[in-house]
């Protein structure tokens, strides 16, 4: 956990939030509960809040990333069979990305969807950089944010979709 000692913890009532501090990362939050550069970390999971309406749209990276979904309900675009899909997932669903994929997902709630995050601590590193203080502001993103997210998506390896793939999905 986010700690300099090597100890258990428990933490209670995830779903309503963490004593963790919330950082944004361009509308979405997240709270590190095991931190990228926690000492022998093999993995990082956060604690993910979707405000209603906000998408996160189509991208992908080489490393794996789960959801557990804790409250509210959204919809997860991932690839099958028959091409790219949106599934409705509900508090109590799990959802499994293996790295490589491409995904997005959005909030159709009219409250916060709220995730368990749990991934690689490369990818924890990536929301660390991308991430800052969360101050309640949402709004489009600025010219210096998008640069912001293509240049750590560049150093990072991470692919992001086009305007016209993530027309093409239903993303705006």
């Amino acid at each position: 956990m986010q700690s300099d000692q090597n100890r258990a913890e428990v933490l209670r009532g995830v779903a309503a939030g963490t004593p963790y501090t919330a950082m944004d990362v361009f509308g979405p939050t997240v709270e590190f509960i095991s931190g990228p550069d926690d000492p022998g970390a093999d993995f990082c999971v956060m604690r993910g809040v979707l405000p209603s309406g906000v998408v996160v749209p189509l991208h992908s990276h080489d490393d794996d990333e789960d959801f557990f979904i804790l409250a509210g309900t959204q919809q997860v675009l991932v690839e099958d069979a028959h091409g790219l899909q949106w599934r409705d997932v509900r508090a109590g669903d799990y959802v499994h990305i293996p790295g490589g994929i491409v995904h997005a997902h959005r909030n159709v709630s009219d409250g916060p969807a709220v995730d368990l995050v749990i991934t690689s601590t490369r990818l924890g590193r990536f929301f660390r950089e991308l991430a800052r203080p969360d101050a309640g502001l949402r709004g489009p993103l600025t010219p210096e944010d998008l640069g912001q997210l293509i240049a750590l998506s560049a150093k990072y390896g991470y692919t992001l979709g086009t305007p016209d793939q993530n027309a093409a999905a239903g993303i705006e």
